[in-house]
């Protein structure tokens, strides 16, 4: 009986230690080497793991990724943090989504992207579409070394991380830079939670819009970047998830996308709550918003990016 209990109880140590362990970070990427595109001057790099303990951050001069192994992973997400361009929730929807990502089995990469602004990029609509295209080329390009499978490599975005995630999702062929990799930026599927889609003032966050593209941007380039625009039957299939009393990105943006997709046949799924509100808060365990990461891997299960 004592070996049993020794025993059971090592198996268990030893299960918790390694659970733990995949839902550490292993390493800190910097997403490009020499210049970064688009910089004005020359930044300094950024100290490693200099905000990981951060809950808001709100200057980036040198993006990153940082990495969150699981073991036998296959697929891999990139992960983008809200903040409505002027910061990064980095601890709530980054690094938390991160380990939750990891305890399922999924590789993640957490995206410490540049926020828009005249006075460290030259054109500030591009700071952000670069960064993540980096990071999906890069998780690409290296699926061998971290034992993905390069046709699943996905991207999970938060409001105006949610925005990201979506503008990847359908400017993933614009050539806003030169990369030394030669794959493909589209993910293969993609996750918004709470996200800023159109950029049309009518329902918007309009600091989200004012910080990507300015309050009086014209027709034209409001349309380029709401991403309910730029759907194509090429667009990767989509999960999202909203509060129906979001009272900073209303949730007509989740519908205003799932239409585009479903116009252009692309497969998507839509979970409206009836409440949340913008971070989908749960006042109690019970309340169904709370059961949103167990539908998302469902979904993940479903399509056969996590077993």
């Amino acid at each position: 009986m004592k070996l049993i209990n020794f025993l059971t109880a090592t198996v268990t140590a030893v299960f918790l230690y390694s659970q733990a362990c995949a839902q550490e970070p292993a390493k800190q990427i910097e997403l490009f080497k020499g210049s970064i595109p688009g910089a004005i001057g020359n930044p300094k790099p950024d100290k490693p793991d200099s905000n990981q303990n951060q809950h808001w951050i709100t200057k980036v001069s040198t993006p990153s990724l940082t990495y969150y192994p699981a073991e036998n992973a296959k697929t891999a997400i990139v992960v983008c943090p809200g903040g409505g361009y002027a910061g990064l929730t980095y601890m709530y929807e980054g690094v938390e989504t991160a380990k939750w990502l990891s305890s399922k089995g999924i590789a993640a990469f957490v995206l410490k992207y540049r926020l828009p602004s005249d006075k460290t990029m030259k054109d500030r609509k591009n700071g952000p579409l670069q960064d993540v295209q980096q990071a999906i080329r890069y998780v690409r390009a290296n699926a061998a070394e971290y034992g993905i499978n390069p046709t699943q490599i996905g991207v999970i975005g938060f409001s105006a991380g949610g925005h990201l995630a979506s503008l990847v999702s359908t400017h993933y062929n614009d050539e806003v830079y030169k990369s030394e990799y030669k794959v493909s930026a589209r993910p293969d599927f993609s996750i918004l939670i709470y996200p800023v889609i159109t950029l049309d003032t009518t329902y918007t966050h309009a600091g989200t819009r004012e910080a990507l593209i300015g309050k009086n941007a014209n027709r034209e380039l409001t349309d380029r970047y709401s991403s309910d625009k730029q759907v194509t039957k090429d667009t990767p299939p989509a999960f999202l998830v909203h509060a129906l009393d979001d009272n900073l990105v209303p949730y007509i943006n989740s519908i205003m996308y799932v239409d585009a997709l479903r116009k252009n046949g692309v497969q998507c799924e839509l979970h409206l709550y009836a409440a949340g509100d913008h971070g989908l808060r749960v006042k109690s365990p019970e309340d169904t918003q709370s059961f949103w990461r167990d539908a998302c891997e469902k979904w993940l299960r479903m399509n056969k990016w996590l077993k």
